[in-house]
């Protein structure tokens, strides 16, 4: 398997499991979304916040146009916006992976930012937004039993991998 696929079939799960998430969680009330646990955000509403800020800021190097306001999509949202945003990204990192060349993946990016320098490859970039979106959705899933919330989707990747190209995949 080429890096070019790998990195496209991992966006594309990323997307899956983005979607799946929103769907689920619109389901349920914004008491259950805006109680206090103890984890690493307060909330499930502020852990997908803190999601979309990462993706956002991270895109912002991937797609190499800087143009990340932390101040900006800091701003108090609605619970509408954040789905919408991680959803809109989720699905931007798509297309954008989709059009690069192997040769893209493998380019380097520098950054340096006021928490940290480095040097890594496009595609390197692309796989930790991709666990760092993965962490805090187990988060999640353990913040929603805490605040009775039990009915969490099946967003295994080989379940995925399997079903990508059925109906069963969107009636998982």
């Amino acid at each position: 398997m080429s890096l070019k696929t790998l990195i496209t079939h991992s966006v594309q799960y990323n997307n899956w499991v983005v979607n799946k998430y929103i769907d689920w969680l619109s389901t349920k009330s914004d008491e259950q979304l805006n109680r206090e646990v103890i984890s690493s955000f307060p909330t499930i509403l502020a852990t997908l916040h803190h999601i979309w800020q990462t993706q956002q800021y991270w895109w912002s190097y991937i797609a190499e146009n800087n143009d990340f306001d932390f101040a900006k999509i800091s701003a108090a949202v609605t619970k509408e916006e954040i789905f919408n945003g991680i959803k809109t990204n989720s699905q931007k990192l798509v297309d954008y992976v989709e059009s690069l060349s192997e040769e893209d993946l493998t380019k380097n990016i520098k950054i340096e930012s006021q928490w940290f320098q480095c040097d890594f490859s496009k595609y390197e970039y692309i796989q930790h937004a991709i666990i760092h979106g993965t962490y805090h959705r187990g988060q999640i899933v353990t913040m929603g039993r805490n605040v009775g919330i039990t009915d969490a989707p099946m967003t295994d990747y080989n379940f995925w991998n399997i079903y990508k190209d059925t109906e069963v995949q969107s009636e998982a």
